[in-house]
């Protein structure tokens, strides 16, 4: 499986144990809807800031949203 989908399927499998939607998720992390969603489906290559921003909204470490489980 390629790297962007690995993360994707991370950020949803995390997203949805908190039980976030994708608006929320956006919401939190300053990010817009659309991204979350192209990210969660592999089509987005993240920066190092919005995987940040995204562990914080998730309130996890980054490096848990780069770890496969």
């Amino acid at each position: 499986m390629d790297t962007l989908k690995k993360f994707g399927e991370r950020v949803r499998e995390i997203r949805t144990k908190k039980g976030l939607s994708q608006e929320q998720l956006a919401e939190l992390s300053g990010l817009h809807r659309t991204y979350i969603s192209s990210l969660e489906l592999g089509k987005r290559n993240v920066s190092l800031i919005n995987i940040y921003a995204l562990a914080k909204a998730l309130g996890i470490t980054p490096d848990k949203l780069l770890k496969s489980e």
